[in-house]
């Protein structure tokens, strides 16, 4: 049985408040929990926990069969996962698979020589992206200072400056910045909404 990989690449994102995303194929990758449940927290990476495990479980699976992926799970999380310390990340179907190839044994699957890719970027540079800093990159995004986020919070500067040294920001906080982000969206939408009834009335 051969794999026609069509450019397939996975692809990883941690939004700025903590979520993570991963798609295989522009399509969302399964967790696939009912087949290995390590973790009942979805994925993660950059580290060799329970949910970076689950990632490199079901990444194997996509390409292999659950019988590989659940032996070789554990050492991919350690190759692989831990050094995608990125908040953004891209692997290729070939990398994947070529890792495969040289770590485990590969009784089903056959990879035609015509359908391989260039790998879409290292991984060591993975490994080279330095860790973000989640309130930096959230006053980054708004264009405002940590001060005028503190203001906008209603809470003391002292307290943003606690959250950009330990890196994390405590969940109400997080709720009040979502609140804020939306309400600065909606504010864009009624703005064009009124230029444009400003435009028709002009005309």
């Amino acid at each position: 049985m051969a794999i026609t990989l069509n450019n397939h690449v996975f692809k990883g994102h941690r939004a700025l408040l903590g979520s993570k995303y991963v798609t295989y194929a522009e399509i969302e990758l399964p967790t696939r929990q009912e087949l290995y449940e390590i973790s009942k927290y979805g994925f993660d990476w950059g580290n060799g926990g329970k949910s970076a495990q689950q990632l490199a479980f079901s990444m194997l699976a996509q390409l292999t069969d659950t019988k590989t992926a659940e032996k070789c799970a554990k050492k991919f999380t350690e190759d692989i996962i831990t050094q995608l310390n990125g908040r953004d990340w891209i692997l290729s179907a070939s990398e994947v698979l070529e890792w495969i190839e040289t770590c485990c044994e590969l009784p089903k699957i056959q990879i035609q020589e015509n359908e391989k890719l260039k790998p879409v970027n290292k991984l060591t540079k993975a490994s080279k992206k330095p860790k973000t800093n989640v309130v930096k990159e959230i006053c980054k995004e708004l264009s405002i200072t940590q001060k005028t986020l503190a203001e906008i919070l209603e809470v003391p500067e002292g307290t943003v400056s606690s959250w950009a040294v330990k890196n994390e920001i405590p969940r109400l906080g997080k709720k009040a910045i979502e609140f804020y982000i939306l309400n600065v969206k909606n504010q864009k939408i009624v703005d064009s909404y009124r230029s444009f009834k400003e435009l028709l009335e002009a005309s």
